[in-house]
């Protein structure tokens, strides 16, 4: 099939994990912040299954906020006597806007929340655990799931999701002889390959600085590492998974294969497109973006694949999740519209609206996804991706990995101090709970 034209380009969207406030914001001493979140809270009840009535008020940030209206239109036709007020709020001020409405007790009933946030939030007793057998939490895929779980507790469910694949030249690596890496040593002489046939970099990674835990956590749990040991207490940032990581990443630097500056504001499409770039990690927006810059002609010189590893091929995940406040004005209506907006036959509606991916399992059998040869890739990586750690303290541990990885790449400090620095700072700021 032709892709160009069978090709619904994903928009790019502000996606959750990629927006987190620069200082996170005390949710205690005032208002829902004296309530407390984590393994003792409950729900209030089951949802049945009769008709939302009344007015059900959400927060959606970004593209989605935007968007949500039109979908939210056909949840009012099923329900006659519910009305969706659907709030856009614009990325950069979601974070600060939420946490003030909680601080003065002025909440709507749902709002969407960063994959990161939900940590934060959670565990300020702010929202109402899901109620049991609102959703079967199997359904969704395991790592997106896991973004909603905050010390044992769901807070909402996933509404969509994001994770990152291998975007390469296919071109330069026909040139080359050599497929699309599915190990680390293969890896390192695939985007070698690739700079052989004229990329000036063969891979480009974020050589630090924000939110590059997105990038180097990946290696680190592709070889069983992890951020908290199974007790979801205690770091393990210094873990010899975490130093192979460091190095590994490193090395790409000091070999000259990838460039030492981050590309910004569409660099790296154009030296993708160009041939100066070989390959790059990234999540679904990318391929519109590609598709629109590149031209038709350039369909066929790039593809996707699952990101290459060493014990497992994991990749990171993000996305959007739904949340309903403990206070909701009208509760019961806010569950069965969550409720409803994970159904896989939404969720594939919503793709078609808003082109985000869905985070229910089922709704990949659609053929909207089996039948294209980008989303069938991310669908395979989501069943190997992962999130952080749900824990309130994350926008603070992570900046301390951004940071000590930067001066690892710029040979500022060894990996070995990076990791001490990083496993004390962390066990100094805590998890939080």
């Amino acid at each position: 099939m032709n892709r160009w034209r069978s090709h619904r380009p994903l928009r790019r969207v502000a996606m959750a994990g990629a927006v987190v406030a620069a200082s996170a914001i005390v949710l205690t001493g005032c208002g829902r912040g004296d309530g407390g979140g984590g393994g003792d809270a409950e729900s209030k009840g089951a949802i049945n299954d009769e008709p939302a009535t009344g007015t059900v008020e959400i927060w959606a940030m970004g593209n989605e906020g935007e968007l949500l209206s039109e979908l939210a239109a056909k949840f009012e036709e099923e329900n006659p006597d519910v009305t969706i007020d659907v709030t856009a709020v614009p990325w950069d001020g979601a974070h600060d806007r939420i946490a003030t409405a909680i601080a003065g007790g002025k909440t709507p009933d749902i709002s969407m929340l960063g994959t990161t946030w939900v940590g934060e939030f959670g565990a300020t007793g702010a929202f109402e655990p899901t109620p049991e057998g609102l959703v079967d939490e199997g359904d969704f895929f395991d790592g997106s799931w896991n973004t909603a779980v905050v010390d044992g507790v769901a807070y909402g469910v996933p509404w969509y999701v994001d994770t990152r694949v291998l975007y390469y030249r296919t071109d330069l690596a026909e040139a080359a002889g050599v497929e699309a890496p599915e190990t680390w040593e293969e890896l390192t002489s695939f985007v070698t390959a690739l700079q052989g046939q004229g990329a000036t970099s063969g891979l480009s990674l974020p050589p630090g600085g924000f939110d590059s835990w997105q990038s180097i956590s990946p290696f680190a749990w592709q070889q069983g590492g992890d951020i908290l040991d199974p007790d979801g207490e205690t770091f393990t940032l210094d873990s010899p998974a975490w130093q192979e990581a460091f190095e590994y990443y490193a090395s790409f630097f000091e070999e000259g294969l990838a460039e030492p500056v981050r590309l910004e504001g569409g660099e790296l499409e154009q030296k993708f497109i160009s041939g100066e770039l070989g390959a790059f990690y990234s999540g679904p927006w990318h391929t519109g973006i590609l598709l629109d810059q590149g031209g038709p002609e350039f369909a066929d010189k790039f593809a996707l694949s699952v990101v290459p590893g060493a014990d497992s091929r994991t990749s990171f995940t993000g996305g959007g999740n739904l949340a309903v406040f403990d206070e909701a004005a009208n509760r019961d209506a806010a569950w069965k519209f969550v409720r409803w907006l994970t159904e896989p036959e939404t969720q594939v509606a919503w793709y078609e609206i808003a082109a985000v991916m869905p985070s229910v399992e089922a709704a990949w059998e659609a053929e909207a996804f089996t039948d294209d040869p980008y989303l069938s890739v991310f669908g395979e990586q989501l069943l190997d991706a992962k999130a952080p750690p749900a824990i309130p303290t994350w926008a603070q541990v992570s900046a301390v990995i951004d940071q000590e990885l930067e001066k690892v790449t710029r040979g500022e400090t060894s990996v070995e101090d990076a990791l001490a620095t990083m496993q004390s700072q962390a066990e100094s700021i805590g998890t939080g709970f």
